[in-house]
């Protein structure tokens, strides 16, 4: 799965720019849950969950299956009624949301995993959108952030990944309320996107202090 746009072809913020892209496709990811997420949340007890930029909601609907009760947002309305077709009939324990969480920030303290899969956060100075989902996590809660390793780009690729937080940078604005059990790069457990070379991910899962 990939969700990071294009320089100049829109950002997360631009609603129309994520619509069209999942409209060019029947089916615009795989439908399997992202395998960084089942490695790392298997071992959780359920609980309230957030997952960030659900896209089609496989990630969701995974979650949901072993019992964690979700609230999955997205920008791309077409994204969420293509989820919200998928759970039909499969589990009542996802509400798909349509919300920019750049400029609506989640409910404080309400989530005992907070997941952003390949979710292109814009850098900002003051850091508010990204406080914001840190803040969303529950005491006890998990965060779990991937992204792609930013060294399988290819040269001149148009993306610019200084509009955006990595993982690793993450890892070093989080306080002494947070401990981090994993922060690394490893090899993807499945292929990458079709159209690109993404063989590795960046991977940051920490813990707030109960």
């Amino acid at each position: 799965m990939t969700r990071q746009p294009r320089a100049g072809r829109g950002t997360t913020t631009d609603t129309q720019f994520w619509d069209e892209r999942y409209r060019s496709r029947d089916r615009l990811f795989s439908g399997a849950p992202n395998g960084v997420l089942v490695t790392e949340v298997a071992d959780l007890p359920p609980g309230q969950a957030l997952d960030v930029g659900c896209g089609e909601g496989a990630d969701a609907l995974w979650l949901a299956r072993r019992g964690w009760l979700v609230t999955a947002v997205d920008i791309s309305r077409v994204a969420l009624e293509r989820a919200a077709a998928q759970a039909a009939g499969v589990t009542p324990n996802v509400a798909w949301a349509r919300a920019d969480l750049t400029t609506t920030a989640p409910p404080v303290g309400a989530f005992d995993l907070v997941s952003a899969q390949y979710f292109p956060l814009p850098r900002r100075p003051d850091h508010a959108a990204l406080r914001s989902l840190l803040n969303a996590v529950a005491p006890g809660g998990t965060l779990l952030v991937v992204s792609h390793d930013l060294a399988d780009l290819p040269p001149g690729d148009e993306f610019d990944p200084s509009s955006y937080y990595q993982p690793a940078e993450i890892a070093e604005l989080l306080d002494a309320t947070w401990t981090v059990l994993v922060n690394e790069t490893r090899p993807r457990t499945t292929p990458p996107p079709a159209g690109t070379r993404h063989t590795h991910d960046t991977v940051l899962r920490a813990q707030r202090s109960l």
